[in-house]
């Protein structure tokens, strides 16, 4: 099987380490838009449960859920790494086998800034990986979302 490249991006944001941690984290919701969402009863919210296992995942109003991965590394306010477990059409796949990466890692870049790069990666366990890889590789995937993120500081 060949080998997809990973995705990588990155922003600096005005705040410490502590702080981006946080928001990424803990304050999803604030910046994560509204319509990047896979619940079909819509969102409220977004959350990733701040241990290995969690969950990642999203809450329409109506209280339904759906979920996105799991936590794999969480370590705090350094780095986070999550499973992907959504094929090309936006649909949970349970098997873990199935699932991509999105590793974060949060680094001091001086003066208050804090540098958050985001990697993207092990699509090929996805029947639908080269998919998956483009459209969170384009303008309206990572790119889109740290800009989002970014603007919250």
């Amino acid at each position: 099987m060949d080998t997809l490249a990973a995705v990588h991006r990155s922003v600096t944001v005005k705040t410490p380490v502590e702080k981006a941690f946080t928001v990424f984290t803990e304050s999803f919701t604030t910046w994560w838009p509204a319509d990047y969402h896979v619940n079909p009863n819509g969102y409220d919210a977004a959350f990733i449960e701040p241990r290995v296992g969690g969950r990642w995942y999203e809450r329409a109003a109506d209280g339904s859920e759906a979920d996105w991965g799991v936590v794999l590394d969480w370590d705090p306010p350094h780095r986070l790494r999550l499973t992907w477990q959504l094929d090309g059409a936006y649909q949970f796949d349970p098997d873990p086998a199935h699932a991509s990466e999105v590793e974060v890692v949060f680094t001091d870049a001086g003066e208050g800034l804090t540098r958050v790069d985001v990697t993207h990666s092990r699509f090929e366990g996805l029947a639908d990986g080269a998919a998956v890889a483009e459209t969170v590789g384009g303008d309206n995937g990572w790119r889109t979302l740290l800009s989002h993120f970014q603007s919250g500081f």
